[in-house]
């Protein structure tokens, strides 16, 4: 009992897991940020080609 209580203290590959884990969210939440942002500003880029467009055709 007392070995496996040593081994399983000294086992690191759970703890690797784990960080592999918080590693894959945080790339995740900024990729999520960044294509959100993204999107938010070709929305705009859209909207200003459009009253311009607008705005020459006279419609």
């Amino acid at each position: 009992m007392k070995n496996a209580l040593a081994r399983f203290l000294r086992d690191e590959q759970g703890a690797t897991a784990i960080e592999y884990g918080l590693i894959a969210g945080l790339i995740s939440l900024a990729i999520i940020g960044t294509v959100t942002q993204l999107g938010v500003d070709i929305g705009a880029l859209f909207t200003r080609l459009s009253g311009k467009v607008t705005g020459i055709l006279g419609t």
